[in-house]
């Protein structure tokens, strides 16, 4: 077996270190500055209830900045953690959509190819007017569904129209399939 190619780590050797605290400081800024958010704003709707000018108000000042820095470093702190579990939720979904519209594809790829093919090679594939199916040029019947491809006449004026056709491009009369 060979040897594994050596891969460097792309964190810092502190970096469960960095995380740890990333995420105890986030904690307690969040929990202080939800505190300090709520005396304040109670201070102040306490105060329009009649209860004198909000005296604590400032606390809404302090508490609002120290929530949105708590709540950016646990954003840091489990970055990784979250962007680990979107993965192995996501990553099965998209591989088995991508599996499935291969195989629900593969068909009408090889068909498309072989009709490429064909028309490389300078074979006319006649097409079957029912099924689409690629037919060598001269069968009488389509090799997928049996279909006729044989051109039929008009029931009214007996001209010739071309395989698949409803009505008469001549006359407009409806096309007796031939058999």
């Amino acid at each position: 077996m060979r040897n594994a190619p050596h891969r460097h780590r792309l964190q810092h050797p502190a970096h469960p270190t960095h995380q740890s605290f990333l995420r105890k400081l986030g904690v307690v800024l969040t929990g202080v500055g939800a505190v300090f958010a709520l005396v304040g704003f109670v201070s102040f709707f306490s105060a329009l209830g009649g209860g004198g000018a909000p005296e604590l108000f400032w606390c809404a000042f302090v508490g609002l900045p120290l929530l949105g820095v708590g709540t950016a470093l646990l954003k840091m702190g489990y970055l990784g953690a979250v962007a680990r579990y979107t993965a192995g939720e996501v990553a099965p979904v998209a591989t088995d959509a991508v599996h499935f519209m291969a195989g629900e594809t593969r068909a009408a790829v090889q068909q498309v190819a072989a009709a490429v093919g064909a028309g490389l090679r300078g074979e006319a594939a006649l097409a079957c007017a029912k099924c689409q199916h690629g037919n060598a040029a001269g069968a009488r019947f389509c090799s997928q569904c049996g279909t006729s491809l044989q051109p039929a006449n008009c029931s009214k004026c007996q001209a010739a129209t071309t395989p698949g056709a409803r009505f008469c491009s001549a006359c407009g009369a409806a096309v007796v399939a031939a058999g």
